[in-house]
């Protein structure tokens, strides 16, 4: 163990680093001692450049660049243009919220409300199963909360947009259960998440900004429900790094390494190439046609139950298999498909190792039981899947 991050440590202090090397020692899974797995992510990620001299003004060019984009796009359209010197009544006159002309900010807001309400709904459910998102962060944006600023925070716009159409009843702790009328409370148990006090931020709060950013620089695709599941784990990643002075920037940095990684995978999430070369459809017949040639039998059997490809392998891809592991094998997932040179050509073996380390209990099962296991994959050891899927991948 020790060894292995002595190697990792030495490739990394190279002064132009290795791209090859480093791929080949991520590939077989990144400690997760002294924030080495965060530093890594960020070089495959495209993110950092080879290159160390460069990377002191990279960073404080790109983390002054979003934080540009948090003030032209996180702003009260009121109050901003209060800002630059005209007063709140001269504002009111020529762009107030009932301003029908498209181009009033005002219109833009609501707009954008729209998406906010979905990505709100998405991250707080994110990994409920472990606190970290709940928990406030130690770094929260000062730009965002300081009074001076008059910004309005997310959660608080969402709050204002939700309340005007939802029935919010107080249990006796004081929390703020928002619930829509008629939905059942418990199919959103995170909805009762503690409010932080004033200036302070919670972790999903944070991963929000992100998206809504990240929707409001890509209007083309903006957001779709999954994407929370991928900034999620980059997020983890590089908020625990164990190092200040990079967590510290775990939000922009996060940002640009989601933006990288999207600008790989966004043809799956957008729906008019589904049936491209790049988009998701034949990603999901590769992962059948490859189980073809490895395991027939099992191939044959799916297809005898008419299992089609995209009723388990959509959220699988589309998702990276965030969905399928709990977060720390996820993470371990990852280490592999970033440092894949082909990119994200080592999900399909990964796909198909999942299917073949359950095919005695596929070949036994009937549709229902099958699909249940594919829905809710049973094996939970991503080791031993990794190993298949290499073999699988190297023709053995």
């Amino acid at each position: 163990r020790e060894s292995v991050i002595q190697e990792f440590k030495a490739t990394l202090s190279e002064q132009k680093i290795d791209l090859k090397a480093l791929r080949e020692l991520c590939f077989s899974g990144i400690p997760c001692e002294g924030g080495i797995r965060a530093l890594c992510w960020k070089i495959l990620l495209n993110y950092l450049p080879l290159d160390q001299a460069l990377w002191e003004t990279f960073l404080t060019k790109q983390r002054d660049l979003y934080a540009q984009f948090l003030r032209e796009m996180i702003i009260q359209p009121g109050i901003a243009k209060a800002n630059l010197g005209v007063s709140r009544e001269d504002v009111t006159l020529e762009d107030h919220p009932l301003n029908p002309n498209p181009d009033s900010r005002w219109n833009t807001y609501f707009k954008d409300n729209e998406v906010l309400l979905q990505i709100d709904k998405d991250v707080r459910r994110l990994y409920p199963d472990m606190a970290f998102f709940q928990r406030p962060t130690d770094f929260p944006s000062q730009l965002i909360l300081d009074p001076e600023n008059e910004y309005e925070t997310l959660r608080r716009r969402v709050e204002q947009t939700t309340l005007k159409a939802q029935t919010v009843n107080r249990n006796r702790s004081g929390v703020t259960n928002v619930s829509s009328p008629g939905k059942a409370l418990n199919l959103y148990p995170s909805n009762e998440y503690e409010v932080l006090p004033n200036g302070c931020e919670a972790h999903w709060e944070v991963v929000e900004r992100i998206l809504f950013i990240y929707a409001k620089l890509n209007p083309g695709i903006a957001y779709v429900q999954g994407m929370n599941e991928i900034v999620g784990p980059i997020y983890y990643t590089f908020a625990t790094d164990p190092s200040s002075q990079w967590k510290e920037h775990a939000e922009a940095d996060t940002f640009f390494c989601f933006t990288s990684l999207m600008s790989e995978n966004r043809d799956n999430f957008i729906k008019s190439l589904d049936d491209s070369q790049c988009g998701i459809t034949f990603k999901m017949e590769s992962v059948f046609s490859k189980l073809k040639e490895k395991d027939t039998e099992l191939y044959l059997k799916l297809q005898e139950q008419n299992i089609k490809p995209q009723y388990f392998t959509f959220r699988w891809l589309t998702l990276l298999l965030s969905q399928e592991f709990l977060l720390p094998d996820v993470i371990r997932i990852w280490d592999s498909l970033f440092s894949d040179q082909e990119r994200f050509e080592f999900l399909i073996p990964v796909c198909c190792a999942m299917l073949t380390l359950i095919r005695d209990q596929l070949l036994a099962g009937d549709f229902t039981t099958n699909m249940r296991l594919l829905q809710d994959y049973p094996i939970s050891d991503v080791h031993a899947i990794l190993i298949k899927a290499k073999e699988l991948q190297d023709g053995l």
